[in-house]
């Protein structure tokens, strides 16, 4: 018997309708369309309107499609893992209430909290599980309403994220040759002065004082953070390409966190990664943290074919790291025409 592997086999998205511009974003806020583009190449993004609507929205709507473009019924579900920094409450978990809405009468349901490196590393837990033969289909969510803690009156940190969801589901085989290879995951642990939200939390309870505050807000030190973000991501890439002995002629396709493009561009340099290889779209959608790989797979599924050779890798707050190889299961192209 050959050992059980996880695979990807759907992807299902979901992006608001409303297109927050770089245009619209000038009347804003002290900037503009050039200055954006240059910086951190994002022409667009996308941002979730609507009273009440928040994370747990998005999710189930990403799920939603994930289980009618696989046909999974929703009582086959083992497993739901939300990985998101902009829950819907502090408690229950934004995953409880995505099972509930959509029936899934079978599987337990919990958040991850890993900033933007959340999918990353919820994917690897459910590798775990998977091959563990205790579970047979867990569905991986990452998803964040990054608007609803934008300052839209900082022009450093406001241009830079989006809203939108993304969610793949994870299953065994016994075939060879495909499935998560393995990872190489990291937490630095002195990121929280570069990178953070200071209210909100047990430190600091929101209070009538600090409500409306900019301390409720991202605070991000960015070339503080772009040096880290390259640095981990590149020597992350090149650490997951040596523990498997390969070179990056290897590697059909990257797909890097989608902080901003110069990071992206950057880490590509100092991995010695072509850019062509690297999977692209912070320039539609801006920085949606947790959300950015599952996007960029839902984007891409159409020209991934069985065996393609897969790295991801990612960089958030905290700061947390890493990289996993993973061979891709499925051809891409019949799935995403239900897209």
């Amino acid at each position: 018997m050959n050992k059980l592997k996880a695979v990807i086999t759907g992807v299902g998205g979901y992006v608001p309708d409303y297109v927050l511009d770089n245009e619209e974003l000038s009347h804003m806020v002290d900037t503009s369309d050039e200055w954006i583009m240059t910086r951190v190449g994002i022409k667009e993004r996308r941002i979730l309107k609507g009273e009440g609507l928040g994370t747990g929205y998005m999710a189930e709507k990403a799920v939603a499609q994930l289980l009618e473009r696989t046909g999974a019924a929703p009582e086959s579900i083992d497993c739901l893992i939300v990985s998101t920094t902009t829950p819907d409450y502090k408690f229950p978990s934004t995953a409880s209430l995505v099972l509930g809405r959509l029936g899934l009468v079978n599987a337990f349901a919990f958040d991850v909290s890993a900033a933007c490196c959340g999918f990353l590393y919820t994917l690897d837990l459910a590798t775990s599980m998977i091959v563990s033969g205790r579970y047979k289909r867990v569905i991986v969510v990452g998803a964040d309403k990054m608007s609803s803690i934008v300052n839209y009156n900082d022009r450093q940190t406001c241009v830079l994220f989006g809203d939108g969801a993304g969610a793949v589901l994870v299953e065994g085989t016994e075939e060879e040759g495909i499935g998560m290879q393995n990872s190489f995951l990291r937490t630095d642990g002195q990121g929280y002065p570069y990178l953070h939200m200071v209210a909100g939390g047990s430190v600091m309870p929101s209070t009538k004082e600090n409500i409306g505050t900019e301390l409720h807000d991202i605070h991000q030190e960015g070339p503080a953070v772009f040096r880290y973000a390259v640095t981990a991501m590149a020597d992350d890439v090149r650490e997951i390409l040596n523990m498997n002995q390969l070179t990056v002629d290897d590697i059909d396709w990257v797909f890097p966190h989608e902080a901003n493009y110069r990071i992206i561009e950057a880490v590509a340099k100092r991995a010695e990664i072509p850019l062509e290889k690297a999977v692209i779209n912070i320039d539609r959608y801006g920085n949606t943290s947790a959300a950015t790989i599952p996007l960029a797979l839902w984007d891409k599924e159409a020209e991934l074919k069985k065996g393609d050779s897969l790295v991801f890798t990612a960089f958030g707050a905290g700061f947390v790291h890493g990289a996993s190889y993973y061979k891709w299961a499925y051809d891409g192209a019949k799935r995403a025409e239900k897209k």
